[in-house]
């Protein structure tokens, strides 16, 4: 079988409204793809950044797939949140990004949106804080309705990646 080595980081974020920021992420494959080791899915640490505005989490990425076709080739999701000083957590945005499908190092830039809802919440928002967010988090990379969403965009994510495969010119695949 072909195999994926996905090695790197998330290296932090920049471009949100605040900067007390931690990130929920995933990595979601078609039904072809088969993890061997490592963790599909985690959370970062908050970072408050005292100086600048970009809050750097460097949390590790190892992830070790095999497969029998690229259909469902993998993509990162993510799910960028705000702590404030009474420890509440507010959503600010979404976002997803391909894994490379070459090998070698990669530095992707991910942007993120969050939903605006009807004025009425963004009033709330403004005010009271929370906001919108997705019943189905799966609308995150699926595309099917997310064009019928009303979006604001958000900031970046920054991300370092490996890439490493094995065995694919075996399945016809060049690098």
């Amino acid at each position: 079988m072909a195999e994926l080595h996905i090695i790197g980081q998330i290296v932090g974020a920049s471009g949100f409204p605040e900067s007390t920021l931690f990130c929920k992420w995933g990595v979601h494959t078609g039904g072809a793809w088969r993890l061997l080791s490592g963790i599909r899915e985690g959370q970062t640490q908050v970072d408050s950044p005292q100086n600048g505005e970009m809050a750097f989490w460097s949390h590790p990425i190892d992830l070790h797939y095999t497969t029998k076709g690229l259909q469902g080739w993998p993509k990162l999701h993510l799910q960028v949140w705000h702590q404030d000083s009474f420890g509440r957590c507010q959503l600010f945005g979404y976002g997803y990004c391909h894994v490379p499908s070459s090998p070698g190092h990669h530095r992707l830039r991910c942007a993120t949106w969050r939903p605006l809802g009807s004025w009425q919440e963004q009033l709330a928002q403004a005010f009271v804080g929370g906001g919108p967010q997705l019943r189905t988090p799966d609308l995150i990379y699926s595309g099917a309705d997310r064009y019928r969403l009303h979006t604001v965009a958000m900031g970046t994510v920054e991300l370092e990646l490996g890439i490493v495969l094995r065995h694919f010119d075996k399945y016809g695949v060049e690098s």
